[in-house]
């Protein structure tokens, strides 16, 4: 996060009227809500996430156990299994 001058970058209206409020001192104005990215959308992760476990749900169904797909992905029981009915809702409303 950077510091920008008030009266380098605001329309001079502006600045008189924030003045009226706070001078000399340093303000945080956030980003707009809308301008927020979800958790994993800018750096792929979530893209990543979703093909894996749909790639997890197709092994199993194609046979493999829960076991087995625990040891291929390094993930716990519960996690395989909440994957698996997740995933199972996912596709069947795809279809």
């Amino acid at each position: 996060m950077g510091y920008k001058n008030g009266k380098d970058i605001l329309p001079p209206s502006l600045l008189k009227q924030l003045q009226d409020y706070i001078q000399g001192e340093i303000i945080y104005i956030p980003k707009k809500e809308q301008t927020r990215a979800g958790w994993g959308e800018n750096n792929g992760t979530r893209q990543t996430i979703q093909r894996r476990n749909h790639e997890i749900f197709k092994l199993y169904e194609n046979g493999l156990t829960v076991t087995e797909l625990i040891q291929k992905y390094h993930l716990s029981e519960d996690s395989i299994r909440k994957i698996i009915v997740k995933t199972r809702v996912v596709v069947a409303a795809q279809r």
